[in-house]
């Protein structure tokens, strides 16, 4: 064989072998490297996106929880000034209540001061008749003198 005719030969099966790779095999293989790379970047928007999103959702939980947080010491600053408010009224319901208290202990002493000044009264007068009775030697009737003794009675 001559070596051109092989050499013809070899390149018209090249030919016919890169014409059917062209027309059978390369399309399938760009579109599944298209259809690949197409997947790919999908994925990354998608990643992307998502990570976009947390982002946005943990700024959003940070706002949720600044706010919370601001509440919570808004609810503690009440209770604090409730609590402040119940002690003042406690304290002047305390105030009240000893006063009064006082007041009855006074009243009370006053009466018991009274109430032994007249049993003084009456023990004073009771001595002074008996004493008068043991200077005269002779009985004083109560009754009669009665006008005097009550007189004897407020002087002492």
């Amino acid at each position: 064989m001559n070596i051109n005719a092989t050499l013809l030969g070899q390149a018209i099966s090249f030919a016919i072998f890169v014409w059917f790779c062209m027309k059978f095999v390369w399309p399938p293989l760009t579109e599944a490297l298209a259809a690949r790379q197409k997947k790919i970047a999908d994925g990354l928007n998608a990643a992307n996106k998502a990570q976009d999103d947390l982002k946005a959702a943990e700024e959003k939980v940070a706002q949720e929880l600044k706010a919370a947080k601001e509440q919570t010491a808004q609810l503690l600053e009440q209770a604090n000034r409730r609590a402040s408010q119940l002690v003042e009224e406690a304290k002047v319901q305390a105030q009240v209540e000893s006063e009064r208290i006082k007041a009855q202990a006074r009243e009370q002493i006053e009466q018991e001061t009274n109430r032994a000044r007249d049993q003084l009264r009456t023990q004073v007068a009771a001595l002074a008749i008996a004493g008068a009775e043991k200077i005269l030697q002779a009985e004083v009737n109560a009754n009669a003198h009665a006008a005097m003794l009550n007189q004897l009675a407020t002087e002492l």
